[in-house]
């Protein structure tokens, strides 16, 4: 596979939750393998500062949207503007995801699930339908999801969020056949990665829970970013329906 499979550029990418964690190390890869990017999260001041860092080092267009992705209605006028403004949106990173705190599975709240659920899944559903629609008029496109771990080792404490992602790797395998041959749909498995929200985590508890990994220790966020890669270039034109876990080796 030559070096130029991978080559983004004449692409736009939307990224969700892009200003920060996993997101922001993807659109960075993104924009430097030559894609125009869009980088949509809640805060819009957090999207414009990411913005202009990508467009300082990589020259590329970069696009802050204010966006939440728990708001269906807001994903086809989404997809109109980012179209508006480039032209055309060949990849979607569903990357957008939360999954909050509860003390016990029987203090969990209608009003959480539902919150859990409609960023997780009921959200990226809505952006891939609308952009996966966007994609076909255009011959072709990549949708890329961001699962977790948690959707095939659920526990108690991610009882909600392991649903919804577990729906989301459904969604992902139903969309491939729905939008194929033109759309490919694809997710990450991710499992855990030190982002700016481990570090209210005990750092003693996850180091003797490392240890149980194959790689012994969490991953850095540029670690997610050639697995996004993959999918989002030609490398991958035979890859749909599937799930490429990146999680060093969780057990």
């Amino acid at each position: 596979m030559s070096a130029t499979s991978y080559d983004l550029t004449g692409k736009v990418a939307l990224v969700t939750g892009g200003s920060r964690g996993l997101g922001r190390a993807m659109v960075q890869a993104l924009a430097e393998a030559g894609a125009d990017v869009v980088i949509a999260s809640r805060k819009l001041d957090a999207c414009e500062v990411a913005a202009q860092e990508v467009r300082a080092s990589t020259g590329r267009r970069a696009l802050p949207l204010a966006y939440h992705v728990g708001n269906w209605d807001d994903a086809e006028p989404t997809v109109d503007a980012i179209v508006k403004e480039f032209g055309r949106l060949d990849i979607l990173i569903n990357n957008a995801g939360m999954s909050p705190l509860y003390d016990g599975v029987e203090t969990i709240s209608e009003a959480l699930w539902d919150k859990v659920f409609d960023v997780n899944l009921k959200g990226p559903f809505a952006l891939s339908i609308a952009a996966g629609q966007q994609m076909a008029t255009q011959g072709g496109g990549s949708i890329i999801s961001i699962s977790s771990r948690a959707s095939e080792r659920p526990r108690p404490h991610t009882l909600p969020y392991a649903a919804a992602k577990a729906g989301l790797n459904a969604m992902t395998v139903a969309l491939a056949h729905a939008l194929g041959p033109d759309v490919r749909v694809n997710a990450i498995i991710a499992g855990t990665f030190l982002t700016d929200v481990s570090k209210s985590w005990d750092a003693d508890a996850f180091a003797q829970r490392a240890q149980t990994f194959a790689l012994g220790r969490g991953g850095d966020p540029t670690e997610i970013t050639g697995a996004a890669l993959y999918l989002a270039s030609d490398a991958s034109s035979y890859t749909t329906g599937s799930m490429l876990t990146v999680d060093g080796g969780q057990p």
